[in-house]
This record gives structure tokens, C-alpha cells and sequence, in this order.
């Protein structure tokens, strides 16, 4: 059952990949939707045999990866409650994805490649959140980074799309450096990357030193922060967020599989996996509360502004990982996942649903070019109702369960940085309602402002469509209530796949907080749908006068806090100027001297011999006569000085 929930993907890839010209487009999505759909049940089976059912946990030994020296690195797959929910939510958001993406892309001249590149990247999650020791799970977190390049930049005919696959990329590899040397200190310090070894020597070596650029610097702390630093990358946290709203360019399926359940919650899993590590750092805990924190905020308020239907979304994505984020900075790494389970559904559901508006639109995903479809696309319009609902935390979607349940674990942790990430918890929960509201209004209320051909020609998906967008629908409706006592009620369910100091123990706390502290979320929530509804549908000329009386802020937040631009200046144009320093370096003294050098010195002696070479008969015998007379005159020369001596 192991083999089959993690390599079925596998294989599908391969099979689609290598022999994809003989089976053609309906072979490639059979096969790929097969795999894909075996893997979610064969997870859903393990779910419910080692998480709902509470047996042990269990590596299954797969071969024997790396071995130099006393260094050994197995392939195993690790089988626990954290690794089956990771298993349960990548397959089953990427199942959806696929079939959905069976009618999305049934235009696409190469829908067959698109649908292996799918089946890899759901590969490479899964050898991610199954791993067992450090090395494997680097190798599933960089077959995400590839997969992910192949998606983003899979319609390459559009240098947009080209763009941001490669800003992608050389962002995320700047994570992952980080998650790299991470890997290192903690074999430096432990000697070992094995997952049990690492945690069951992690209370013995809570107090450890390391020397690093000649400061002694607590070892633990360290080993986390570089760990962070590679989650920050891959789940676009702030800093290392502008590669996420970019990847839009990729098709709609992309986004969703990209940016509700898989690559981008990889770091939130490693935060956890981590976490018998993570409890011993204080201060690395500290640090990935206060970025969560000003991560979920400040994307709040980006998306607030934004027109483009899919980075309003993503942009949501981006907050939303800040408040799994600080969950995990004040211990409540069940909130965490939980959160993290709940909004795989609800996302993909407003991605998938955005990808359908945009297919009945005509590929229109600009919000001011739309209004009015409510009829035209109905059953759209009430899923993506329910996502929207789901993600502002409404009673009782799934979103309200998850949500309130971090922002009371941040509460109750009674720090300043825990107390901080709650009120920028509680902004970004009014902001998040607020933008659910607007895409809603927008999109589907009011009168048309697309063409009148645009509007008329508008058509709901086809079922293969529609039929995951309901699969999803059900999750954003159920998936909180029925999973919020096994996730955070108590802690059994997670049978030691992850670890909670007894003092850390905010998830329990968290039930104990003040009722108001309950509430506000909820208020928020409600308030910011009412002001959404106020604003663009009871008196629509209100944004445009606000944005005049708010204009600096409006910018702020429109041009991304100018992070780009920033980026720009200091590393883009740097590191053009360095390239063209070493370019002319090389040019005109590597070369120069070297090989150009030497080439041009034999060019000019050639041609001063080539002077030489007329043709004249005359001239090649007064040559021959110099000749001569030079070398009986040097043999009349050596006989007078040796007859001297």
C-alpha cells in the first residue's frame, strides 16, 4: 500500500513522459488520472490505519541510497500521522487538479506532457513528506523546485511565463542554500541526518556550541534558523515571497497544485517534522512567529488592491501560510497542519473555481473587465462562494475552525511576539474578508464590463470540471468540523509525530482563552464581507474616493510594497554590474593576455614574415644572399674567437 500511494505518480510520469507520442493525449490523461487516483486512495487507507485508528507508526526500507565511509543514507518511507495527512492532502487536492485539468487544457497541443509534469511534481511532494532522514527529504524538496520550474514556465512561448519559472527558481534556491547548510550542521553536530537519531539526541544536545565566523553560537539555533530559511523560500514568507504572485503565469491547474496543498506548505511540514528540534530553539521559534506575523499581514494588505483574479488569490495563499506559520512559532504545530489541511481545500476550490471563470470569460482575468457572469455560470458562482466563505473564517466552513484555533493558540501563548502575531492575525482576518468579498463582487455582481460578445458567449465548465471543484467544495464545507477534535483536541492523534514541550503547550491553552478572544476573528470576518458588500455593490463609486483619500497607502500596497523594485536595485542591477566587470576582466586580461594574446602575437609575426613572400624571383635571391653571407660570417666569426682563446 506504501509503494502505491508513493510511486504511482511515478510511474504514471514515466509512462506519459517517455511513451506519451505512442499513447496520445487520452492515453497520457488516463494513465496520469489513474495513478494519481490510486495514490489518493492508498493514502486515504494508511490515514486511516495509522492516524484515525492510532497504529504505530512505521518506516518502510526502500534501498540503500548513499554510502561513504561511516556515512549511510537509506531510502525509506516514513509512515506516521503526520506524513499520511501530508499524504492524504497532496494526493487528493492533486487528484482534483488533474482531472480538472483534463478539461482546462483539452486545447493545449501538449496536454500530454502537462500531465506528467503534474504526475512528477506530485512525485517529488511525496518523497518530501515521507522522508526519513534529511538527505531525502532535500531530494523531494528539490524535485519540487524542478517540477515546479517545468509548470510555471510551461507555456514557454510567453517570455512572462519563462520569467517568472526562472525567478522561481533562483529564489527558491536561495532557501534552499539555507536548507542545505542546515542539513550539514546537523550532521556536524549529531553525526547523523536520520530523523529518530536526530530528535532522540535532541534533548542531550539542547545546550551545544558551535563556532561559526568565530562567534560561539547555540547549536540548535542555528540548525533551525538555516531550516527556516529553506521553508521561507519554498512557502513564501517575507522576503522570499516574489517569485509566488509571478508564477500566475503558469496555467490555472498549476496554481492551484502549486499554491493551495503542495509546494508551497512544504515548509510548514518541515517545520514540523522538525519540531522535537525546534522546541529546544527558542529564539528560531521567536523568529518564525514574527515573520509569519509580517508575512500574513502585509500580503493582507497587497491583496487588498490587486485586479487580477488569480494574485488575489495567490496573494491569499501568501497570508494565509503566515498564519500556519506563527502557529508553528508559539508551538501549536497541530493548529498548524490543521490549518494547513483545511486550506488545501478551500484554495484549490477558489483557484479551480477562478480557472473556470477565466475558461467561461475567454481568458479574461482582469476583475474590472468582468461583472454580471452570476447567471451565466452559476454553479461557479456558488462554489466559489463557498471558498471565499471558507477562507474569511465565516461560521461554520472549514476556514472558521482552523483560523480561529491559531489565532487563539498565538493568544494564549502569552509572549509579546506570540500577542503580536495575534493582532496581525486579526488585521489580516478583516483584510482577508474584505478582498473575498471584493473578487466576489466584482467577478460576479453588478453589470457586465466585458464586451458584449465576451458576455453572451459565457458558459458554465463541462462536469470534468465542475466535478472537482465539488469534490473540493465538500472539503472547504466539512473538512474543519470533522477533523477539529482529532487535529486539536487532543493530542494522542499525533502519536508522537510531533513534539510539544509540557510548557509549550499552547493548543491546549488555546481552549481556555478569553470568549472575546474566541469571537474577534469571527467579528472581523463578517465585518469585512458587510464592508466589501458596501463598497462595490450598495455605493460602487466609493473604492475609487477612498483610493484618492488613502493614495500613498494605495500605492504602498498596489505596487507589492515595492519589494521588486527594491530587489531589483540591490541584487538584479548588482549583479549585472559584477557580471559585466568579470565579463570585461576576463575579456581583456584573461583573454587578453592568454589565448587572445598570444594568438594576436603570432597574427602580427606572421604578417611581418608574410611582407617577405612577393613572388619576385630577385627578392628571394637577395634573401638567400643575406643569408649567406650572415652564416658564413658567423662561422667567420666562432673561428677568430676560438683561434683567440
Amino acid at each position: 500500500m506504501e509503494y502505491l500511494a508513493v510511486f504511482s505518480p511515478l510511474i504514471a510520469f514515466l509512462i506519459a513522459f517517455l511513451f506519451g507520442s505512442k499513447l496520445g493525449h487520452k492515453g497520457c490523461q488516463f494513465v496520469t488520472c489513474a495513478g494519481i487516483t490510486a495514490a489518493a486512495i492508498a493514502s486515504c487507507v494508511l490515514f486511516i490505519k495509522v492516524a484515525l485508528a492510532h497504529g504505530e507508526a512505521y518506516t518502510v526500507p526502500v534501498m540503500t541510497w548513499i554510502e561513504s565511509g561511516a556515512f549511510t543514507a537509506e531510502w525509506a518511507l516514513r509512515i506516521d500521522t503526520l506524513s499520511t495527512v501530508m499524504m492524504c492532502v497532496v494526493t487528493i487536492v492533486s487528484a482534483c487538479v488533474h482531472y480538472y485539468a483534463v478539461g482546462y487544457m483539452s486545447h493545449d497541443e501538449c496536454r500530454g506532457r502537462f500531465m506528467s509534469y503534474l504526475s512528477l511534481f506530485t512525485f517529488a511532494m511525496m518523497m518530501l513528506v515521507t522522508a526519513d532522514n534529511l538527505v531525502q527529504l532535500f531530494f523531494g524538496w528539490e524535485g519540487v523546485g524542478l517540477a515546479s520550474y517545468l509548470l510555471i514556465g510551461f507555456w514557454n512561448h510567453k517570455d512572462s511565463a519563462n520569467a517568472a519559472a526562472v525567478k522561481a527558481f533562483v529564489v527558491n534556491r536561495v532557501g534552499d542554500f539555507g536548507l542545505a547548510m542546515g542539513v550539514f550542521a546537523a550532521f556536524f553536530i549529531f553525526g547523523t541526518v536520520q530523523f529518530d537519531e536526530l530528535f532522540a539526541a535532541a534533548a542531550d544536545n539542547a545546550g551545544v556550541t558551535m563556532d561559526l565566523f568565530g562567534f560561539e553560537l547555540h547549536a540548535m539555533t542555528v540548525i533551525c534558523l538555516l531550516l527556516f530559511m529553506g521553508a521561507m523560500g519554498k512557502s513564501a514568507q517575507l522576503g522570499l515571497h516574489t517569485w509566488l504572485p509571478d508564477a500566475m503565469e503558469g496555467p490555472t491547474p498549476v496554481s492551484a497544485l502549486i499554491h493551495a496543498a503542495t509546494m508551497v506548505t512544504a515548509g510548514v511540514f518541515l517545520v514540523a517534522r522538525m519540531s522535537p528540534m525546534f522546541e529546544y530553539a527558542p529564539i528560531a521559534l521567536m523568529v518564525v512567529t514574527i515573520v509569519g506575523a509580517l508575512t500574513a499581514f502585509v500580503a493582507a494588505t497587497i491583496g487588498l488592491t490587486q485586479f487580477d483574479i488569480k494574485r488575489v488569490i495567490a496573494y491569499s495563499t501568501m497570508s494565509q501560510l503566515g498564519y500556519m506559520f506563527f502557529a508553528l512559532g508559539v508551538s501549536a504545530y497541530g493548529a498548524a497542519i490543521f490549518h494547513l489541511m483545511t486550506h488545501a481545500f478551500f484554495k484549490a476550490l477558489l483557484f479551480l473555481g477562478a480557472g473556470s471563470v477565466i475558461h467561461a470569460l475567454h481568458d479574461e482575468q482582469d476583475m474590472r473587465n468582468m461583472g454580471g457572469v452570476m447567471k451565466k455560470i452559476p454553479a461557479t458562482y456558488v462554489l466559489m462562494w463557498i471558498g471565499s466563505l471558507a477562507l474569511a473564517g465565516i461560521p461554520f466552513f472549514a476556514g472558521y475552525y482552523s483560523k480561529d484555533i491559531v489565532l487563539e493558540a498565538a493568544w494564549a501563548d502569552h509572549t509579546w511576539f506570540g500577542s503580536f502575531a495575534y493582532w496581525m492575525g486579526i488585521a489580516a482576518a478583516l483584510m482577508t474578508a474584505f478582498y473575498s468579498g471584493r473578487l466576489l463582487f466584482m467577478t460576479f455582481h453588478g453589470k457586465p464590463r466585458m464586451d458584449k460578445k465576451t458576455f453572451d458567449h459565457a458558459h458554465e465548465s463541462p462536469p470534468i470540471m465542475l466535478t472537482p471543484l465539488i469534490v473540493l467544495g465538500v472539503g472547504a464545507l466539512f473538512s474543519g468540523f470533522a477533523f477539529y477534535e482529532y487535529f486539536v483536541g487532543h493530542h494522542q492523534f499525533w502519536a508522537g509525530s510531533i513534539f510539544v514541550l509540557p510548557d509549550n503547550d499552547t493548543v491546549a491553552a488555546a481552549h481556555h482563552v478569553p470568549m472575546w478572544v474566541k469571537k474577534l476573528p469571527m467579528v472581523m470576518g463578517i465585518s469585512g464581507l458587510v464592508l466589501a458588500f458596501i463598497m462595490y455593490v450598495k455605493f460602487v463609486g466609493l473604492p475609487e474616493k477612498v483610493t484618492k483619500a488613502f493614495k500613498p497607502f494605495h500605492s504602498l500596497f498596489f505596487n507589492k510594497w515595492w519589494f521588486d523594485e527594491l530587489y531589483q536595485k540591490v541584487f538584479v542591477e548588482n549583479a549585472e554590474r559584477f557580471g559585466k566587470l568579470f565579463w570585461s576582466s576576463d575579456k581583456n586580461v584573461v583573454d587578453g593576455i592568454g589565448p587572445d594574446g598570444v594568438a594576436g602575437t603570432s597574427k602580427r609575426f606572421a604578417g611581418v614574415l608574410a611582407r617577405f613572400q612577393t613572388g619576385y624571383v630577385f627578392q628571394y635571391a637577395f634573401i638567400m644572399m643575406i643569408g649567406v653571407i650572415g652564416l658564413v660570417s658567423w662561422v667567420f666569426y666562432q673561428a677568430v674567437t676560438g683561434g683567440m682563446q
